[in-house]
């Protein structure tokens, strides 16, 4: 049986219908935590929250378009007023796309950064406000916050760690999770709130599958072979599971990592060792 590290506490996933983003919000509530699982597929996602209702938690099944601003703010007020507060906020919501470069477009690029980058940047800002708000005047005037508490984890990637030539819009959208994350920690380490990110490597999600896809049609693979040979590099030779990834977002939820901001974790089997 998991501990309960995460009861009293509400949490938000984003890109929780399916993959990563479906793991972790299963695994705060199976560690304690209320729910709202965010994502653009509203049946997928009333079904994660429907698996975490079956664990006696609390959850909210929100289907937003986060790379629209104004649907952001209406999920964050939507969730304050069912749960009151959000506690820990985790950014898993993605789009990914293998494109050669030369080949990249200008709606490649607005697709990829409006969701994976700016998204991020507003949807950080608007919990973090609420996260903030409770906080006495006479605790913020003195530039400390001993009663607030927050924990955000963001997704970034290995493709952030270096560049990818199939991968320039993808890419760059990464590498700017973990500057974010970064500008984040700083902006609201006086509040008590710590934000890190994690970078996974392979893990078989449909995000994945679908890359080993267009991955594989420009290099003229068969189906999965792209995929494999990123395997293949791997020093732990093994893909990543659900579960891994998982099991690294609630350590930065927990207050076992209360002393960790502004990091960006790789969980990838050693693939990246910088």
């Amino acid at each position: 049986m998991m501990p309960a590290r995460f009861e009293g506490k509400t949490a938000m996933v984003t890109g929780a219908a399916q993959g990563l983003g479906k793991a972790v919000a299963l695994r705060l509530a199976r560690e304690g935590a209320d729910v709202a699982v965010v994502d653009i597929q509203a049946d997928p996602v009333e079904k994660t929250a429907q698996g975490i209702r079956a664990m006696g938690r609390r959850a909210l099944a929100c289907v937003a378009n986060l790379a629209d601003l104004g649907e952001i703010k209406s999920l964050v007020d939507q969730v304050v007023m069912e749960f009151g507060r959000i506690d820990i906020l985790v950014n898993a919501a993605g789009v990914i796309q293998a494109k050669p470069f030369l080949d990249v477009t200008e709606s490649d690029w607005d697709r990829i950064v409006d969701v994976n980058q700016k998204a991020l940047v507003f949807l950080i800002q608007a919990v973090a406000a609420r996260m903030i708000v409770r906080v006495p005047p006479e605790i913020k005037a003195a530039g400390r916050a001993d009663r607030s508490y927050g924990k955000i984890v963001n997704f970034s990637s290995i493709s952030g760690r270096h560049g990818r030539a199939l991968q320039v819009h993808y890419a760059s959208s990464k590498a700017a999770v973990i500057s974010i994350t970064q500008s984040a920690a700083l902006a609201f380490a006086p509040y008590n709130i710590n934000v890190n990110a994690i970078a996974p490597g392979v893990v078989p999600t449909p995000m994945w599958e679908q890359n080993d896809r267009e991955a594989g049609r420009i290099k003229g693979l068969p189906p999965g072979r792209a995929m494999q040979e990123f395997i293949e590099r791997i020093p732990l030779k093994r893909a990543g599971t659900t579960e891994d990834i998982a099991s690294a977002v609630a350590f930065l939820c927990s207050s076992e990592a209360d002393y960790i901001t502004g990091q960006t974790l790789n969980v990838d089997g050693g693939f990246e060792m910088d």
